[in-house]
């Protein structure tokens, strides 16, 4: 069954309104388990062999430098950057982030069915039948073929042997820049892949390093988005509003020297790479991974770091 355009939408919606209701939460659920990766390639925060995206790609540049958007002010006022603080979404407690597994070439792949299959990348994927699900209404599956370096994602999964059932899904050669068509979405409601902007154990506290940009939900969005981005799933056409894809960094003079472990990692990386509005959810709530060794005490730091230390970077144009 083909679902409209205003349903698509309120999928994305959904997990902020079980938000509301629930009185936490933010774009992102919890999971059952998590592959913790290996050391990493050479560049942009890899995993195994594979680096994710190559060197030059919107994921991996160093936007410390960049012009600020002449809108900047108006963007954080509609992300409400003078009241709200940054959030991790993620956490030890397995209820919350987003998570992953590794397979190797060889996992053998399953049919997909897919409700938005005019704009997902048809299966069969490699998806293990017992692959981690995220918890909550998102329910996303992660899945990186690290011979290959292929990034497989699905949305609203459910396991339906002996493949799987999804509202939609993305596959991302990770040797390669290609975005999806524009208009597409992917397992994202911005059309961008969700494992490259996770903040992940292994390097925020095992390398003591994150070399790429983060993602972020927002409330409400704009109809429009920017590349990297190619989906808009927004609710308004206030041109204040953040479209898809917007990227916003850490401001330089914000001090970082009162932080310590995995905070200051990922507020140095914000300073650096930045971060990308990739989902409708609660304001300023950044993504990670599931992992039941971040200590939740030194998470809380960034729950101290206003919306306003932020500038939004000048990145490319709207697309409608």
């Amino acid at each position: 069954m083909t679902v409209s355009k205003t349903a698509r939408c309120f999928l994305y919606l959904l997990p902020l309104l079980l938000a509301s209701a629930c009185g936490s939460g933010g774009g992102s659920g919890g999971a059952q388990t998590q592959n913790t990766g290996g050391s990493g390639a050479a560049n942009g925060g890899g995993l195994g062999d594979c680096a994710i995206f190559p060197p030059d790609n919107p994921w991996n540049r160093d936007v410390s430098q960049d012009p600020v958007d002449p809108n900047s002010d108006d963007y954080i006022a509609h992300m409400n950057g003078d009241s709200e603080n940054l959030h991790p979404d993620f956490g030890s407690n397995p209820d919350y982030g987003i998570p992953y597994t590794t397979v190797k070439g060889d996992q053998p792949k399953v049919p997909v069915s897919f409700s938005e299959a005019d704009e997902s990348d048809p299966g069969p994927y490699p998806i293990p039948p017992d692959a981690p699900v995220e918890a909550g209404s998102d329910r996303h599956v992660l899945v990186l073929d690290t011979d290959n370096c292929i990034l497989y994602e699905i949305f609203a999964a459910e396991y339906v042997g002996p493949g799987w059932e999804a509202f939609s899904g993305a596959i991302f050669n990770l040797n390669s820049n290609t975005l999806r068509p524009d208009t597409w979405t992917s397992a994202d409601a911005a059309g961008l892949p969700i494992l490259p902007g996770l903040v992940r154990y292994d390097e925020a506290v095992t390398q003591g390093e994150i070399r790429h940009a983060l993602r972020f939900t927002v409330a409400s969005t704009q109809r429009a988005f920017i590349h990297p981005a190619t989906h808009q799933a927004g609710d308004t056409t206030d041109p204040d509003a953040p479209p898809m894809g917007l990227r916003v960094r850490l401001k330089a003079d914000f001090d970082t020297s009162g932080f310590t472990g995995a905070s200051r990692v990922i507020l140095e990386a914000l300073k650096k790479y930045g971060m990308f509005v990739a989902d409708n959810g609660s304001d300023w709530f950044i993504s990670g991974a599931t992992d039941a060794r971040w200590d939740d005490e030194d998470l809380e730091q960034l729950k101290t770091v206003p919306g306003n230390a932020f500038e939004v970077v000048q990145t490319g144009s709207l697309h409608y």
